[in-house]
């Protein structure tokens, strides 16, 4: 497995991009001013955005894993590829999603905690209703996590 960070056409990952954030022109938002890394292991299997907000914070705008490559432990690797990269160099990990059984679970295992919610986000930026496991997203939920000071190492 190899996490490297993608420089030149970003857009040639829309596909994957799209399974996370499912509105081209709300992905064209944050891609061109993120950095973008792509996790490898022959192709690839899962990439994720993430913006420098200012103050210390550090935004997970997107993370996706290839449906064929799910439940393996790709999302978590990229969570903690992105402590160790930006250990010291910011201190929050900020991410933004629906309020899903499917994507708050795994961002609170990787140890993110509710932060604050911002109402009727899906309804006022959208075009299209998103829905989730049978339920229609409407608010954003902001979760935060502490960037470590250095990374530690065994």
């Amino acid at each position: 497995m190899n996490i490297v960070e993608i420089t030149a056409d970003k857009k040639k990952y829309l596909p994957l991009l799209l399974l996370a954030d499912e509105q081209e022109s709300m992905i064209d938002r944050y891609l061109d001013r993120g950095t973008m890394f792509a996790l490898e292991d022959g192709a690839v299997q899962a990439v994720c955005v993430v913006t420098d907000e200012g103050a210390g914070v550090l935004e997970l705008k997107n993370i996706a894993v290839d449906p064929r490559f799910q439940r393996r432990g790709l999302g978590r690797a990229l969570v903690a590829f992105l402590l160790e990269r930006y250990a010291g160099a910011f201190q929050t990990l900020r991410a933004g999603t629906g309020d899903s059984p499917l994507t708050i679970p795994f961002y609170e295992s990787c140890g993110f905690r509710r932060a604050y919610v911002v109402k009727n986000f899906f309804l006022d930026h959208y075009d299209k209703p998103i829905f989730e496991c049978g339920r229609q997203l409407t608010h954003m939920v902001y979760l935060e996590r502490p960037i470590p000071l250095e990374v530690s190492r065994p």
